[in-house]
């Protein structure tokens, strides 16, 4: 069976992991994913990840993050969907929480956080909000 949104799978795979106290998720792998597990990891949400298994069955492995026994991550939000894309320009990029979350975008210079892409004056479309 295919699945119409990855994405947001891996969000409701982590969300769901969080509320049973899990350390760790299994998440099919793909390219995409890697990269906003990496963002993640970059900004903090995430301890680290590591992607394991053969070409066809490729799984990303990832260790979550408990802060005085709470997750650090308090939300994830799917943005654009593939039912209605979401683009912004640099000038327009939305800020979550007046700035405690964080925007991921995937741009032409790859998945980079709204901040970031805002400094680097490039648009793209919006996937998730995390904070």
């Amino acid at each position: 069976m295919s699945m119409s949104d990855p994405i947001a799978d891996m969000l409701v795979r982590i969300r769901n992991a969080h509320m049973v106290e899990k350390k760790q998720v299994n998440i099919p792998a793909s390219n995409l994913k890697s990269a906003i597990a990496s963002v993640m990891q970059q900004e903090g949400y995430i301890d680290s990840f590591s992607v394991m298994g053969e070409s066809a069955n490729k799984t990303i492995n990832i260790k979550l993050k408990y802060y005085d026994n709470q997750p650090v991550i308090e939300s994830l939000q799917r943005i654009s969907k593939p039912s209605l894309r979401v683009y912004v320009a640099s000038t327009q990029m939305p800020r979550i929480m007046n700035g405690l979350g964080i925007v991921i975008i995937s741009t032409p210079k790859g998945v980079m956080t709204g901040q970031d892409a805002a400094a680097q004056n490039i648009g793209g479309e919006v996937l998730c909000s995390v904070f």
